[in-house]
């Protein structure tokens, strides 16, 4: 089984933060972590320094490769700055 994972920390959400299943809206510094298993990729975050994860409303997303997986999120990282995010979608087909 392929797997891969990216984290980028100190992400300060724009004026509309992100929306979460679990907590609904969260704004401020967050913590950004993709998660890519065998075609789909899962996207949470927390408050930068506090233990609880929250799902990215949105997510999973299906992702055929890692590649792709990287590119959702730098793309998720890109939406959290700015006016207000849920996982963006990804031109093209996801096979």
């Amino acid at each position: 089984m392929s797997w891969a994972s990216w984290t980028t920390t100190g992400v300060y959400t724009g004026r509309g933060g992100v929306l979460t299943d679990e907590a609904g809206t969260v704004t401020g510094d967050l913590t950004v972590h993709t998660t890519w298993t065998e075609r789909e990729a899962r996207v949470a975050v927390q408050y930068s320094g506090a233990s609880d994860w929250f799902t990215m409303s949105g997510s999973p997303v299906p992702c055929a490769t890692e590649e792709e997986s990287r590119e959702l999120h730098d793309a998720v990282v890109e939406a959290v700055r700015g006016k207000g995010a849920t996982v963006p979608r990804l031109p093209g087909p996801l096979v």
